[in-house]
């Protein structure tokens, strides 16, 4: 029933080249996303970190194939995103993507059942099978005798596993969770982080992004922007930003929300090379259009270079 996973370990299912997304707010240019490089591999487990006003949203709105880079390149399993048009960018995200949201976006009148099958109603790929999919699904995340039930019925946990039912049933290259356990009391966190690491111990290709260093430390890699760009990318292990927060933690020295000394000295760094970069850009490149075709950057066109 399922597809088959990519188990080639160099193979990225996700590739990004020097992606920028550039809004016009009056006079001022907001650099969403300012230049930024990404692989994800099959199989890995991604948290994307970052305070308001970071980017991460606006990556996760391109991830995700909802939104489109105002330059840059992104492939997403061997698709150029950035070159589709919006009705194959649609197509796309239903086949290649499974969404987790905060919020669970369930249809309040439908069950769970119905819930799940709904992404195939809009696919001809799966639409004899939609029913026998969406119990699959259902019953991989131990949901099969909620099948029936409508979502008043169900509580916080039960509903989000049935918004990860419907992210799994098209068998997407990746699962994309924005802030999941938002919503979510602390012992549901647990259930739902943990039913996300068997998901990954199947082959699941996963990103969340959250703000929450707790989360995000059940990851194996952790990615964090500033002011649109990509200011560390480590294994969760070696990560000093969740060490050190880790180790405040266990010794009772901060709180959960509490800027660590690490992430301190990580964000006066990036800001350093971001104002750094903006003078050598003004100086060098005055004319420079914030605005051309994504088409123009592409995946290896930075060997040309």
């Amino acid at each position: 029933m399922s597809k088959p996973k990519d188990t080639n370990p160099n193979r990225p299912v996700i590739q990004i080249r020097r992606l920028k997304k550039y809004y016009k707010v009056g006079e001022e240019i907001v650099r969403a996303l300012d230049g930024v490089d990404l692989d994800i591999h099959n199989n890995e487990f991604v948290a994307i970190m970052g305070a308001s006003g970071s980017g991460k949203s606006t990556l996760m709105n391109i991830l995700g194939c909802l939104d489109k880079p105002t330059n840059g390149a992104y492939v997403l399993n061997n698709k150029p995103t950035h070159k589709l048009g919006m009705s194959a960018l649609a197509r796309v995200r239903n086949e290649e993507i499974g969404f987790i949201f905060q919020t669970f976006e369930l249809l309040n009148r439908a069950s769970a059942l119905r819930n799940v099958m709904l992404p195939m109603l809009y696919s001809s790929r799966h639409i004899f099978s939609a029913r026998k999919r969406a119990k699959h699904a259902l019953k991989r995340v131990s949901l099969d005798d909620r099948m029936t039930h409508r979502p008043n019925q169900l509580s916080g946990g039960q509903r989000q596993r049935v918004a990860i039912a419907r992210a799994l049933v098209n068998d997407p290259s990746i699962l994309l969770a924005d802030e999941p356990t938002g919503n979510l009391d602390s012992k549901t966190t647990v259930e739902i982080i943990e039913l996300f690491k068997e998901l990954h111990a199947t082959g699941q290709t996963i990103i969340v992004v959250t703000h929450e260093e707790d989360v995000a430390g059940h990851a194996d890699r952790i990615v964090r922007l500033r002011d649109g760009r990509i200011i560390s990318d480590h294994p969760t292990e070696s990560d000093p930003i969740h060490q050190d927060w880790v180790d405040r933690m266990a010794s009772g020295r901060g709180s959960l929300a509490e800027v660590t000394q690490a992430e301190r000295e990580l964000n006066h760094i990036a800001d350093q090379k971001r104002e750094q970069a903006l003078i050598e850009e003004a100086k060098s490149k005055p004319r420079k259009r914030l605005f051309k075709s994504s088409k123009s950057s592409e995946i290896g066109s930075e060997a040309k270079s």
